[in-house]
This record gives C-alpha cells, sequence and structure tokens, in this order.
C-alpha cells in the first residue's frame, strides 16, 4: 500500500475523530462489517424533528476507516436524510477522483486510485445512512 494513502490529513482526521464511543440511549443504531478486511463499524444517533441531534461512532478497524468516521463526527449533526444521502455522494465523488464539496474529504482523494480501499472509506458513511433510514 502506498504511502501516499496516510498523509497528515488523513493521520489527523482519525486521530482527532469527534464523537467517539457508544451513545446511550440512542433513537437508532447500525453496525457494519467488512468481512474481507475486518473493519467494524456502529454509528449510534439521536434524532430530532427528521435531522440528527447527535451521534456517537465506534470503529475497529484501519485509519481510511477511522478518518471518514472522523468526518461524519464533524460533518452529519444537523443532517437529515437527504443531508445524509448527499455527503454519501460527495464520498463517492471523491472515490471516483472528483474534487469534493466537502473540504474534509479532499485527504481521501489519494485513495480514488486504490479501487480495493474505497470500502474502507465507505463503511461508515454506509452506517450512517443505515442508521438513519432505520428511523
Amino acid at each position: 500500500m502506498s504511502d501516499e494513502l496516510y498523509q497528515e490529513a488523513l493521520l489527523k482526521l482519525a486521530k482527532e475523530a469527534p464523537r467517539k464511543g457508544r451513545l446511550e440511549p440512542n433513537d437508532a443504531s447500525a453496525r457494519l462489517d467488512n468481512p474481507l478486511c475486518g473493519d467494524r463499524v456502529r454509528i449510534d444517533l439521536r434524532l430530532k424533528d427528521g435531522r440528527i441531534a447527535d451521534l456517537a461512532h465506534e470503529v475497529r478497524g484501519c485509519l481510511l476507516c477511522q478518518a471518514a468516521a472522523g468526518v461524519i463526527g464533524r460533518r452529519a449533526v444537523g443532517l437529515d436524510r437527504q443531508g445524509v444521502a448527499d455527503l454519501c455522494g460527495e464520498v463517492d465523488r471523491v472515490l471516483a477522483g472528483e474534487t469534493p464539496a466537502v473540504a474534509e474529504l479532499e485527504a481521501f482523494r489519494p485513495v480514488a486510485r486504490h479501487r480495493s480501499r474505497h470500502d474502507c472509506v465507505r463503511l461508515p458513511f454506509q452506517a450512517l445512512k443505515e442508521a438513519v433510514d432505520v428511523k
């Protein structure tokens, strides 16, 4: 794996990820596993008026997965279902090599060249979408 994947911006996103841990009580929760690499993500949400009022994430996974959860911790509070879908769409854009509208996602641009690592980035966002769709 190329060292460019582990650039300082990704390290910072993972290390400084807000909202780590569990959120109890919660209104919705989703846990997803990637059996190919062993990554596991849990997203807990509190919802109010159709929007994410609070969240927590628990990640057992690689740096890319942890950094992606860090973006969620920074960006997802206040989003409704459409906002979550839009954020997930931005992840797909950056993994396709495009410039994302969400500044923190720019750190994932080197991952676009490594298809085998795309699921590591997507897993937390898929868990977020699943948790929002539960309610």
